[in-house]
């Protein structure tokens, strides 16, 4: 019997830990353990290849769930641990993605968790950057004096709109929500002997997007970071042994920030544990979460329209 979406139960995914040169060896204390002694940048929470952990599911990856869940989980959710600076990038927008044969777009924001004092981002290019002053700055390793950057802190939420050009310095953690694509056109590197796509990469650049710090809104009884075409996240704090009741308009997770939170539907019960996701397919309806004191975590969803 082919299952539908109202009869998976919420499930956690182990995270998938991406090898990057930019990255940390040591991902304490959001994860002991890494699998690898290479250099980890991302940890990937609903990535295809993220695998369940327990349940009737386990060992199952959440690529290979697509046809249980009504099609591909929308939502690639990462955490990013920069120990150097990120490569100067821009991502395609669906149309521009579709026409180079991709399924969609990247579109993305970024939630920041930890932060140094003096971190900071690139959003966007300063006034009269074209291509022409684009194509010299690369050449002559002065890139980055094009760029806008923006001083960050723990809290803040940063929108990346498709065709913004951006970079991450280091000293942060951010947690990641984006459409599932991993479209990147690489403009500018550092050096690195990394493969570089400025063609590409040009033809999807805009020279002003919606892209900036995005103001939390206070909601009954949480917070909403975000709400964008594609994503809406939301942050939810906890007190002592708190029940609350979710509902997600559409296919989504919650992931853990810090302390422990049950997941709770007729008959089964999960735990979303710090770093990692549980994903809550559409149709679900309502879940009861339980949270040990202190305990917050987001709420990322991708609304139905989005679709």
């Amino acid at each position: 019997m082919t299952m539908t979406t109202t009869n998976v139960a919420p499930f956690r995914l182990k995270p998938w830990f991406s090898e990057r040169p930019w990255g940390r060896k040591d991902l304490k204390p959001w994860y002991a353990e890494t699998g690898t002694n290479e250099l980890v940048g991302e940890a990937w929470l609903t990535g295809p290849q993220c695998v369940v952990e327990e349940g009737e599911l386990e060992g199952r990856t959440l690529e290979s769930l697509s046809e249980m869940l009504g099609g591909e989980f929308p939502l690639l959710v990462k955490l990013l641990f920069p120990n150097e600076k990120l490569s100067v990038q821009v991502h395609p927008d669906d149309a521009q993605a579709q026409a180079a044969g991709g399924a969609r777009g990247k579109t993305e924001c970024w939630y920041v968790l930890e932060a140094e004092p003096g971190a900071a981002v690139a959003l966007g290019l300063k006034p009269g950057a074209d291509a022409e002053k684009i194509k010299a700055a690369i050449a002559d390793g002065t890139m980055e004096d094009l760029m806008e950057w923006v001083p960050v802190s723990v809290g803040d939420m940063l929108f990346v709109d498709a065709g913004t050009v951006h970079a991450i310095g280091p000293g942060v953690v951010l947690l990641e929500t984006q459409q599932t694509s991993d479209i990147t056109y690489r403009l500018y590197d550092y050096g690195r002997p990394r493969e570089l796509h400025l063609e590409q990469g040009l033809k999807v650049i805009r020279a002003k997007t919606a892209a900036g710090k995005v103001a939390p809104k206070e909601m009954a009884g949480f917070t909403r970071l975000i709400e964008q075409k594609y994503f809406v996240v939301d942050r939810f704090e906890l007190g002592r042994m708190e029940e609350r009741s979710l509902t997600m308009d559409g296919a989504g997770c919650l992931v853990g920030l810090r302390g422990k939170v049950w997941v709770i539907t007729p008959g089964d019960e999960v735990e979303l544990e710090p770093g990692k996701a549980v994903v809550i397919p559409q149709g679900t309806g309502e879940v009861i979460v339980d949270a040990e004191e202190g305990a917050t975590f987001v709420r990322c969803v991708a609304p139905v329209s989005a679709g």
